[in-house]
């Protein structure tokens, strides 16, 4: 990401560097990549005694992990009938249910690991641009018959009460679902792996690879390591070690401001805590911050890094003219940051070969999504589960490399139209 100093790395609450790989070293199963399916991975074969070793290119949490909305609420960056049509109604069925015990492992993790710093806050509320409450009351209906799982439906006036905005109409708000600091929730992760014997690495970011025989080589500027598994969590940066790998999905560009302490105006606009999403096509995003000081407000996606600033602009009036209220108040930072997208907008979850495995392409599924996959990949090295295999059917297909990064464009442009005719019906 580009972030000279952010909100999220402002106020981590560990800012605790770790050396580099130096010489030799040897583990049973070594994870690349320090995100949160990295560090969920590692985690949960730490606390089976696996011997565990863990390198990141940079620092804990450093990519679009570490630096997202830090929304924790079921779903897929697909739709659930997308999901049927490929998978079948039941397995389909099988795979949301395992993006709700995905928020409720999080949550656990953070009450059993007492992590206050991640500073979880209930409620996400997912609002309409335009006038369509039936289908919102079909959708909370469905949840409730089929999950048993409970969504407060707002009309509009509810929810004008909350978010003082005409461009709003209805929402469905999910009471279950939290929003937190998710750097701070990393951070913690990595310092419960090493606390249990694992080894964490920052700086070493993997250079060269032997993967065919019974004992993995895996290489880096300072060192080695000889491993019986490899599992693969590297996202949006990905680089070229393995190249199946990184033709499966394409860097997607995302972007985030945050604006200047002013707790009086942001709340003539803001009477929630709640985070709140749009129904648009990468929408907007955003919360309070900070005891409702400020506004971490996301949005927009590129095929390729844009100017933060040339963003910024573009997030701020996108807030503006959603209230116009805020339109004093002043963006502080931005920074933008690369989110790992497949074809099928599902995440890669499962095994490339023998005792090589991947955990990839979670862009936009939320971090409940990003650590089920984490665990699942565990359940599946300690033999506890073979729950992975739900998600072969969305797996390492080529992402058509320039000519997708076109395609992608397009049709988020596409979206984006369609968006907008529909609102101004509205």
């Amino acid at each position: 990401m580009t972030y000279p100093d952010t909100y999220y790395r402002r106020t981590m609450a560990n800012s605790a560097e770790r050396p580099p790989l130096s010489g030799a070293t040897e583990c049973d199963t070594l994870i690349i990549g320090g995100g949160l399916a990295g560090l969920t991975t590692a985690l949960q074969l730490a606390r089976a005694g696996v011997s565990v070793a863990l390198l990141e290119a940079e620092s804990i949490g450093f990519g679009a992990s570490g630096r997202n909305g830090g929304f924790v609420s079921p779903g897929f960056a697909t739709g659930g009938g997308a999901i049927a049509r490929t998978v079948g109604k039941d397995a389909a069925h099988k795979i949301h249910r395992l993006s709700i015990e995905g928020v409720e492992f999080v949550r656990n993790t953070i009450r059993d690991l007492d992590i206050s710093d991640a500073q979880p806050q209930p409620g996400i509320m997912s609002v309409l641009r335009y006038d369509g409450g039936d289908g919102l009351k079909r959708h909370a209906d469905q949840m409730r018959r089929e999950y048993g799982y409970e969504l407060e439906y707002l009309g509009t006036d509810a929810v004008r009460s909350r978010l003082h905005s005409k461009r709003y109409f209805q929402a469905l708000r999910d009471p279950n679902a939290f929003h937190m600091h998710p750097l701070n929730y990393l951070r913690a992760l990595a310092r419960e792996i090493e606390r249990l014997g694992g080894r964490v690495y920052e700086n070493s970011a993997a250079t060269t690879c032997e993967l065919d025989g019974v004992e993995k080589r895996v290489v880096t500027t300072g060192g080695k390591v000889n491993s019986r598994r490899v599992v693969f969590t590297t996202g949006g940066y990905t680089g070229p070690l393995v190249a199946r790998l990184r033709r499966s999905y394409l860097p997607i560009a995302t972007y985030v401001m945050l604006t200047e302490e002013a707790p009086d105006l942001i709340s003539e606009a803001i009477s929630t805590r709640d985070a709140i999403g749009d129904n648009r096509r990468a929408g907007d995003y955003y919360r309070l911050v900070e005891d409702g000081k400020r506004i971490l407000w996301g949005g927009r996606i590129t095929t390729r890094a844009a100017s933060p600033a040339a963003l910024a602009r573009e997030l701020r009036r996108e807030m503006t003219s959603t209230y116009p209220q805020l339109k004093e108040l002043r963006t502080e930072l931005a920074w933008s940051g690369l989110m790992s997208y497949a074809r099928h907008l599902m995440p890669q979850i499962g095994q490339m070969q023998p005792d090589v495995w991947h955990c990839t392409a979670f862009g936009g599924h939320g971090l409940n999504t990003t650590a089920i996959g984490g665990k699942l990949i565990a359940e599946a090295l300690l033999g506890q589960s073979d729950r992975y295999k739900l998600f072969e059917p969305f797996g390492l297909a080529w992402a058509g490399g320039i000519a997708g990064l076109a395609t992608a464009q397009l049709t988020y442009w596409k979206l984006q139209a369609q968006d907008w005719w529909r609102e101004r019906a509205a």
